[in-house]
């Protein structure tokens, strides 16, 4: 007898909404590359940065259906959010006044 796979149609539909919104992402910011973090109960934590140095990020429920939507979007994925990947972040005025408030507790 054949093994076959439950398809959950639900999840086919969140993975290729997720899918849509990256390579729209991926498009505007001449390429991109991601990574996923699982961040528990919340699911998944999608990172991406573009070729131009802007970033973003989505919430899968998991981290299957983030890694399926990774996969159908055809970004590179990397295992970590460090070195060269983490390098090619360029932020602006809004999050260091951001990370400098959080600092002096603004």
């Amino acid at each position: 007898m054949a093994d076959t796979q439950q398809i959950d149609p639900k999840a086919e539909r969140k993975a290729a909404k997720l899918a849509r919104q990256i390579s729209a992402f991926s498009k505007a910011h001449g390429g991109a590359e991601g990574q996923v973090a699982y961040i528990g109960e919340r699911g998944a934590r999608i990172v991406l940065v573009g070729e131009d140095g802007g970033w973003g990020d989505l919430v899968a429920p998991n981290t299957t259906i983030a890694e399926q939507a990774v996969q159908k979007a055809g970004i590179t994925v990397h295992e970590s959010f460090d070195g060269e990947f983490a390098a090619k972040v360029r932020t602006g005025p809004y999050e260091w006044k951001r990370m400098a408030g959080i600092q002096i507790g603004g």
